[in-house]
């Protein structure tokens, strides 16, 4: 059975890299039938916060990447990798290395000087002098000295390594943690990893990785290092591009799906789809149809990406979501018409969850005209029309079509353009320029608001 992860490090929020990792983890898994496993590691104690646990599982939550099993927490199971460890000490594979942090920097200063490699000399791994009484040793393991690391990745190709480039690297802390690349080699090997998907930062980590797992007898996952996500400008993503936490996506109202759409087009694509759901993601996805080179993210693209889900969803949960932002805005959805109508009315006209809110704002609260508006739209001849207006308005059936039928008939009556009627009608209910159709507008306010805004204004303009 197909069995994938996702092991991030609590050291701070789920980022963009972050989530399409778990992304592309999680849809091969789906797409195979096998299972998504979560693992969290946090053997790295001075960078490590339970508050970047909770940060990552509540990013997970909202992308809905449900995961079969876990989340693992490395520093559960620190007895596992000491026993580990004891038997690569045994079995003469590792060695206690008693070298101090002062002696290692001097070693690679050295070899600097030299012009070499600044790397582990393995000036402890078959010594014979007594080790010292007043240090704690660190364990390293046994590299091989010859031969060579093949790996077949399945983004990038056959990668080889010589093994006399890589030194004995420190499998465990004097303190009894692990390092990284002996921690997730014992965890990838329990938890019956068989494709490793993660970013090709860790290239460079595999090769050790696979000559641990060698090793200990184990059988090799089979690897795809996703590439680089850069900015527009080419550079690393950082959070001047919007390498943000996931939640902060969130809190400015996209929706989960649309950035999941997003993530799925960085370094992936099936034909020249752009705008899809999870589901079809997940019967498209394939590692072969992952890009070997960098992808770039585009908040502009995103934010398209967003508004085309934003036309696709259902109305009531767009104004679950959009109360929220209405209520921090001062507005009790309560007192006007049908949240989920008003959605249903502008979605269309927005790009986020925060847009639909703002531009809602005007049905549940009166908005006064800017100074600016005011001067452009009001005028003594139409304040007039508009005392009439509101007459004829108060006895007509309150239905869109009978609203557009009336506001048509009195232009005409008047020799005017609609749009001399309709302007300054939009502008005098709800303070904006731009609405979706007035008669659309006046249906949702309902009559009574409508004519209680309409008479406060004409006495404002008095």
């Amino acid at each position: 059975m197909i069995r994938t992860r996702f092991a991030p490090s609590p050291t701070g929020y789920l980022h963009i890299g972050g989530a399409r990792t778990a992304l592309f983890s999680w849809a091969f898994a789906k797409k195979l039938g096998g299972k998504f496993i979560l693992r969290i590691e946090d053997t790295d104690l001075d960078r490590s916060t339970p508050e970047s646990v909770q940060a990552i599982l509540q990013g997970m939550k909202w992308l809905g990447l449900d995961y079969d099993e876990g989340p693992f927490y490395q520093m559960q199971r620190l007895s596992r990798y000491r026993e580990v460890a004891e038997q690569l000490l045994r079995e003469g594979k590792a060695y206690h290395c008693y070298a101090s942090r002062e002696e290692l920097e001097e070693m690679r200063e050295s070899q600097r000087a030299r012009g070499e490699k600044p790397r582990y000399d393995g000036r402890w791994r078959d010594s014979k002098q007594p080790p010292p009484k007043d240090v704690t040793p660190v364990l390293r393991f046994k590299n091989p000295l010859e031969g060579e690391v093949v790996l077949e990745d399945i983004v990038k190709g056959r990668i080889i390594v010589q093994n006399s480039e890589l030194d004995d690297l420190v499998i465990m802390r004097a303190d009894g943690t692990p390092t990284y690349n002996f921690g997730v080699v014992i965890d990838d090997m329990d938890m019956g990893i068989t494709h490793v998907i993660r970013g090709d930062d860790h290239v460079n980590n595999t090769p050790r990785q696979i000559n641990i797992l060698k090793a200990l007898g184990a059988s090799l996952p089979i690897y795809a290092h996703l590439p680089m996500i850069l900015g527009e400008d080419g550079e690393r993503l950082s959070k001047r591009h919007g390498a943000v936490s996931v939640m902060q996506y969130s809190e400015d109202g996209y929706l989960p799906e649309a950035l999941l759409n997003y993530l799925a087009r960085l370094g992936w694509s099936h034909g020249d789809e752009e705008v899809f759901d999870l589901k079809q993601f997940i019967e498209w996805f394939g590692l072969d149809k992952i890009s070997k080179s960098a992808a770039q993210f585009n908040p502009e693209k995103l934010l398209w990406i967003n508004q085309q889900h934003m036309k696709r969803a259902d109305d009531r949960r767009l104004s679950m979501l959009a109360k929220p932002f209405l209520e921090r805005d001062g507005c009790n959805t309560e007192n006007g018409p049908d949240l989920e109508k008003v959605c249903n009315l502008l979605k269309e006209r927005v790009n986020t969850v925060a847009e639909l809110a703002d531009a809602a704002v005007y049905f549940y609260r009166r908005l006064d005209p800017s100074p600016e508006l005011t001067t452009e739209h009001y005028s003594s001849e139409n304040i007039l029309h508009f005392s009439e207006l509101i007459a004829r308005l108060s006895n007509i059936e309150w239905t869109r079509e009978m609203l557009a039928q009336t506001l048509k008939a009195f232009a005409s009556e008047k020799g005017m353009k609609l749009g001399k009627i309709a302007m300054p009608l939009r502008v005098m209910v709800t303070g904006e320029a731009h609405t979706p159709p007035i008669d659309a507008v006046l249906e949702l306010l309902g009559r009574e608001e409508v004519l209680s805004r309409m008479k406060y204004q004409l006495a404002r303009f008095d």
